[in-house]
């Protein structure tokens, strides 16, 4: 292939390196007024008054707006396609708050310093009510954190906020308990994953306007233009027709920015004001009242025989939601069902959950989406078992793992078609040298080295959900012109589509032009979550490619007087072979202009009935001090099964990025509230995320299967490469220390009691 599989580089590489203007605030308009919110600092409260008089009177303000002032129709902040499985569970502004940092009223002025002045001068009167601050108390608790009554879910997803449940649901196959007293050993135990911040380099941000029709623009920083336009709709109360919503560069998201936590307010500001605004997350707002992972508690129990055979899996998710909950319904099934299916041949499997309601700030998106929690407990569970039967654990994956041609369990019955996930083990092994290292070297100073592994999976978008769009015409001079829905957010989207389309119409990548997220001009697309970009939007671009590419060939045989069949077309001439006669691409651009009655320009649609994994295997070396619990992690391999690299450098580029952030996750990452339920991370200097420095020597290869459904052979890559530090490095951990420590953040604090106890 001449484009697809090449390492080409990004399209925007130049204007990022050199500092051009290409981000929100960037090319946001001069005259905007200043949005900010007045937050809560209860955890759970009334607001009976807000006296906001002396707010108004200061010199440059524009609105002061509470609770009063805005429609009382509930509405999801949860980027999903509609009907939303997330709790209708929102308002613009609540008279009751739930969570420390929740909106109380908001602020628009004419500049920062006067908006500032005008929060100070808002006098609230709360009444304060007990807050259910553990996810273990939420559960039919008497305190209600929705006891509103227009509350409202649209799925059944066992919502029911008169017992604080957001979600609960159950699946098995086979019976679980039968089979789990009959394994001669079972392994259990509860792993618990805090919440997580995606930490983007780029805060929450949008700028709105209105146009000359008195259309209301929202250009945001957002994964989700199309569900962003939705949820603007049902929160304003106005039709879908009247709002565009466009996305410049993003700086990270990370499924972020698959929830609408910044556009709301300035939409509300510019539709009630008619003039531009502007809202720009501060660094300590994106940290408390943003949509940071969810926190949840698993519960595993492996059964197997002696000699390695693993027999069933049975899984318990109790997920925090938090205030609000976006995300909470959906995240909790990839727990289960994006563990579990890691191994084939289990006689009997189950997975139940609840989703919970408490008093801190709401969960949402975050790289991984819960499969990172569900593989670090059962894979974690796995290694266990491991050391309890003396087998390598290695040899014990690869004696149970998933195989192609394998129906996966619980996997909604899909079958493996593409699978190198045993080649990804192998392969890891040997870059690490495991059988020499494995399982700890003592170092002879106090230090121990040693190795930890794990294996993950992911989807390729969601089946029979996600659907992705793409519009290619050409242009008079030979140029293509490609618009898609998907955003990209740094994952070089834009390029691996260009690719894709350059692959098919038989042209450099150059000749391909680029666009998209636009409501407006955009064909539709689910957005940019849940790996569905290059499996999902890639097969349309594709798709719209090779009829395109049909299409210039029946106006060649047009402008040639032969017949279709008789046309040869290379990418840049179309040949009659018969008679030798030729017309270039540009000159068919060009006809297409004039007294032309054939359209040169194809949208085609793709959505898909399955959703083939991903997978990957890791393996971690780290050097402990056992006098101070000190971790230090010295190498990580990974090798990954994404079917096609569209592009290697770029999938290098996504894998590295998403060690990093699982490597945060494991190690450093920790969010924690006060007994007043206030984040006590409010900023970098509390809330600690590895620098390059902390992650050692990330090592990446890639193990190709050829995935038929997708383009080129392609699956996704984005996920599923956040999923194995967090087990790995339990693992390696346990092996160096003894110590099997069932909570992430694993600090040196826990690694040093807990040797201390030992």
């Amino acid at each position: 292939m001449k484009t697809v599989g090449q390492p080409i580089r990004k399209k925007d590489a130049m204007a990022l390196v050199t500092g051009q203007p290409v981000f929100t605030d960037d090319i946001a308009p001069k005259n905007c007024l200043i949005v900010k919110v007045l937050r809560s600092p209860h955890a759970n409260a009334m607001v009976r008054s807000v006296k906001k008089d002396l707010a108004e009177k200061v010199e440059g303000i524009e609105a002061v707006y509470t609770w009063e002032d805005v429609p009382d129709e509930r509405f999801t902040l949860a980027g999903q396609t509609y009907p939303e499985a997330s709790p209708y569970d929102r308002l613009i502004l609540d008279r009751h708050v739930r969570y420390v940092g929740d909106p109380v009223a908001i602020v628009a002025g004419r500049d920062e310093a006067c908006v500032d002045q005008a929060l100070k001068r808002l006098k609230v009167e709360y009444e304060i009510l007990p807050a259910i601050l553990d996810l273990h108390e939420a559960k039919d608790s008497e305190i209600l954190v929705h006891p509103e009554e227009n509350w409202k879910a649209l799925c059944k997803v066992g919502a029911d906020n008169k017992r604080n449940l957001c979600a609960s649901g159950e699946s098995h196959d086979g019976d679980v308990e039968a089979v789990l007293q009959d394994c001669e050993e079972v392994v259990e135990g509860t792993y618990h994953v805090k919440a997580n911040q995606q930490a983007m380099m780029e805060t929450f941000r949008t700028v709105c306007y209105l146009d000359p029709y008195g259309r209301l623009n929202v250009m945001s920083s957002t994964q989700i233009v199309f569900h962003v336009r939705r949820i603007l709709s049902n929160a304003l109360g106005i039709s879908k027709s009247r709002i565009r919503v466009f996305k410049p560069r993003i700086g990270g998201g990370f499924g972020a920015k698959q929830t609408s936590v910044s556009e709301i307010y300035p939409a509300f500001v510019t539709w009630k004001t008619g003039k531009p605004s502007k809202m720009i997350f501060t660094r300590e707002e994106s940290q408390i009242a943003s949509s940071p992972r969810h926190e949840m508690e698993v519960s595993v129990r492996v059964g197997a025989d002696r000699d390695g055979r693993i027999r069933a899996i049975d899984v318990y998710t109790l997920s925090n939601t938090g205030a609000y909950g976006e995300h909470g319904p959906t995240t909790v099934g990839l727990s289960g069902h994006k563990s579990i299916p890691l191994y084939g041949s289990l006689e009997a499997h189950r997975f139940r959950y609840d989703v919970v309601y408490t008093n801190v700030m709401s969960s949402g998106a975050y790289r991984g989406y819960g499969a990172t929690q569900g593989i670090y407990a059962v894979e974690t569970a796995v290694n266990e078992l491991a050391e309890r039967l003396h087998i390598d654990p290695v040899e014990l994956r690869l004696k149970n793992m998933v195989r192609e041609g394998q129906i996966m369990p619980a996997y909604y019955g899909e079958q493996t078609n593409s699978c190198a996930l045993d080649r990804c083990l192998k392969r890891a092994a040997d870059m690490i040298g495991w059988k020499e290292k494995y399982p700890c070297r003592d170092m002879g100073n106090g230090k121990v080295r040693s190795v930890g592994v794990a294996m993950a999976m992911q989807g390729s978008g969601i089946s029979n959900v996600d659907v992705g769009s793409a519009t290619i015409k050409l242009e008079e001079d030979g140029v293509y012109a490609l618009s898609i829905g998907a955003a990209d957010m740094g994952t070089g989207c834009d390029t691996t589509m260009a690719q894709v389309a350059a692959e098919c119409l038989d042209c450099s990548i150059e000749q391909i032009i680029v666009s998209g997220a636009d409501t407006d001009t955009s064909p539709y697309d689910s957005g940019s979550y849940a790996s569905s970009t290059a499996y999902i939007t890639g097969k349309a671009v594709e798709k719209a490619c090779r009829k395109l590419q049909e299409k210039i060939c029946e106006k060649a045989a047009s402008m040639l007087g032969c017949e279709v069949d008789a046309v040869e077309f290379d990418g840049h001439t179309a040949v009659d072979r018969t008679t030798g006669k030729q017309v270039t691409l540009k000159e068919i651009g060009t006809a297409g202009q004039s007294g032309n009655a054939r359209s040169l320009q194809v949208t085609e649609t793709n959505s898909s009935p399955v959703s083939p994994p991903p997978f990957m295997a890791g393996m971690a070396e780290i050097e402990v001090d056992k006098a101070t619990g000190h971790v230090e992690l010295l190498d990580y391999v990974a090798v990954v099964d994404c079917g096609t690299p569209l592009n290697p450098n770029l999938c290098r580029c996504q894998v590295e990025g998403g060690l990093a952030q699982g490597i945060g996750m494991a190690l450093y990452e920790d969010v924690r509230y006060s007994a007043r339920g206030q984040m006590l991370n409010n900023s970098f200097m509390q809330y600690k995320i590895p620098t390059r420095l902390d992650v050692g020597t990330l090592r990446v290869e890639f193990e190709s299967s050829y995935e038929e459904t997708g383009p080129f052979g392609a699956k996704s890559i984005g996920e599923v490469v956040i999923n194995t530090p967090a087990p790995a490095l339990t693992h390696a951990v346990a092996n160096a220390t003894g110590l099997w420590i069932h909570e992430l953040p694993i600090t040196s604090e826990k690694i040093a009691m807990g040797l201390l106890k030992k």
